[in-house]
């Protein structure tokens, strides 16, 4: 049963038996033995820009007479498939493989040599009459064909779904600036009473922290612009046509109107991954903004009588198994949660960035997964933080009925009392438990209606 379950295929290394109809073949075969690490697989984002990148070069190879037409056209129609997703199952190699991704590399090679060869009437494994590596991966090596992967579907993701879901909880953040804006509370210094601020004021914040996060992203996109495909091995571009890369890359940027360009120095890119380094970097920064904004949101609806309550939170699942009625922010905690994993995959990122020898990065697979997961929950939990929270909060009258029982608000006294007196009936309603203006109205010769002019908190929310 076995025997009519595989075929027989052979590598450089010898025979070895695969799974009859898989579409991959010895190569892959042996990486996934070798590598029965985890449930880890590339995703799709990673598959489609490898495919994209195949498809590309054999357009290359066609237009420059080094690639037979009939082989290079099977080639692309079979890249379409992959970039389609429609063998997404055939990858099959764990990404704690060989640091370089040749596996993968090979997986690809293997699975769109095998579809072009169905194509043709051929037989599955024959490497006939398309060969996984003197067509399908003509011009490449694995060595610049990866880290290639990893900016080309980086940047792809980052243009097309970080930057649109950041957009949309930028913009949710500035409707409800604009609708809290007349809202007064009590700000807050080191989580004690200081002067009041508007709670569209706050939130102006939280949506200025976005807009970086949009710029920075930007920037990340700038940074994996540059590819090191047309460095082949090394950096020199052995084995490949001096105009491969050029033709490649052009095409790429058309396909996703991203301005990638070929690296100007095919040694740093092919040795280091430190676009990817700071790529992760920028994500990291983001989730720092974004738990921030996660935290407070949490912070500022708690309760809802025990807490702050300043503002309510949608309900948008029951929050407890034993206290009926109870309701948990869990979107927000889920923002949190991710936030968590980008910072760490960060952590993962920058130490397989000093993991390049010489002429090749040895850990590119697990930092593309781990830079692509980052901007992929980045994406996700942006928009849903926007759509299933930001959108449905409301504010309380908990924050305006407080501002008057704040001492911080003495601090508009100082100018006209001094600092120290000032301080004074700060300390004195503290501990008589009177408002700033009780005791100024006991210790200062400030009438009633001079107080109410001096005290009133909408005129603390800006410059005088």
């Amino acid at each position: 049963m076995k025997n009519k379950e595989m075929r027989k295929e052979s590598d450089s290394m010898g025979e070895l038996e695969v799974p009859l109809k898989a579409y991959y073949g010895a190569n892959t075969r042996r990486a996934e033995l070798n590598f029965p690490i985890s449930e880890l697989r590339f995703g799709r984002s990673f598959i489609k820009a490898i495919g994209q990148i195949k498809l590309s070069a054999a357009k290359a190879n066609k237009e420059l007479g080094v690639l037979d037409n009939k082989i290079a056209d099977a080639i692309i129609d079979a890249s379409l498939k992959v970039i389609n997703g429609d063998f997404d199952d055939e990858f099959v190699v764990d990404v704690f493989q060989t640091g370089s991704g040749t596996s993968t590399n090979m997986n690809a090679n293997e699975v769109i040599s095998n579809i072009a060869i169905e194509s043709l009437n051929g037989k599955l494994g024959s490497k006939d009459p398309v060969h996984p590596n003197d067509h399908v991966n003509k011009g490449q090596s694995s060595n610049d064909v990866i880290p290639t992967t990893i900016h080309l579907a980086a940047a792809v993701s980052i243009k097309n779904s970080l930057i649109p879901s950041l957009k949309k909880l930028e913009s949710s953040l500035e409707i409800k600036s604009q609708e809290f804006w007349n809202v007064v509370k009590t700000g807050r210094t080191h989580l004690q009473d200081a002067t009041p601020i508007r709670l569209g004021q706050e939130f102006l914040g939280y949506k200025g922290q976005i807009n970086h996060s949009i710029i920075r992203a930007k920037k990340a996109l700038e940074e994996l612009s540059a590819l090191a495909l047309g460095g082949t091995a090394v950096g020199t571009g052995i084995g490949m046509h001096p105009d491969f890369a050029k033709k490649v890359i052009s095409n790429l940027k058309s396909e996703t109107d991203i301005n990638f360009y070929e690296t100007e120095n095919h040694f740093q890119s092919q040795s280091s991954i430190d676009n990817c380094v700071s790529a992760s970097g920028i994500m990291k920064t983001i989730a720092v903004s974004l738990m921030k904004i996660a935290n407070d949101i949490r912070w500022l609806g708690s309760g809802p009588r025990a807490g702050i309550g300043e503002i309510t939170l949608p309900e948008v699942q029951p929050g407890s198994s034993i206290m009926p009625g109870k309701v948990n922010p869990v979107i927000a905690e889920s923002v949190t949660m991710v936030c968590a994993q980008v910072i760490g995959n960060d952590s993962t990122i920058t130490i397989a960035g000093q993991s390049g020898n010489f002429e090749l990065n040895v850990m590119m697979p697990v930092a593309a997964h781990n830079l692509l997961e980052s901007i992929d929950l980045l994406s996700k939990v942006s928009e849903n933080f926007a759509i299933q929270c930001i959108d449905g909060l409301k504010s309380t009258n908990q924050g305006p009925k407080m501002v008057m029982n704040g001492l911080a608000i003495c601090t508009a006294l100082a100018p006209i009392i001094g600092y120290d007196k000032a301080a004074k009936i700060a300390h004195e309603a503290s501990h008589t438990g009177e408002t700033i203006k009780e005791t100024a109205l006991r210790l200062t010769n400030l009438s009633d209606s001079e107080l109410d002019n001096i005290l009133e908190p909408l005129g603390m929310t800006e410059p005088k």
